[in-house]
């Protein structure tokens, strides 16, 4: 359902070192809709919420963050919520990570 290609190779939780206009990238994102909106259809979510968190995990992928372990997730999923409760409290929405209890 999301796809993250890293431009540069960061430790979760780094930023990518100051550069020219044309090197700010993170990298790219891509979020298969259609699967994202089968996988609401079959649970009665909401589409554009699921959206929203879905890249919001693709950016924590971005900046280095995975999930093959359970330290690894836990600092993922805590970098996701600390994302989400910001865009919570900017757009009155109440998203939560969608990789709670992955381990």
């Amino acid at each position: 359902d999301v796809l993250a290609f890293p431009w540069h190779r960061l430790a979760a939780g780094e930023l990518p070192p100051p550069c020219g206009p044309a090197e700010r990238r993170l990298g790219d994102i891509f979020l298969g809709v259609e699967v994202i909106q089968e996988q609401c259809r079959r649970a009665g979510e909401d589409f554009e919420s699921v959206l929203v968190v879905t890249a919001a995990h693709g950016l924590c992928h971005l900046l280095g963050y995975q999930h093959n372990t359970k330290s690894e997730w836990l600092q993922m999923y805590r970098k996701e919520e600390e994302i989400l409760e910001e865009l919570n409290r900017l757009t009155g929405t109440s998203l939560r990570p969608l990789t709670a209890g992955l381990f």
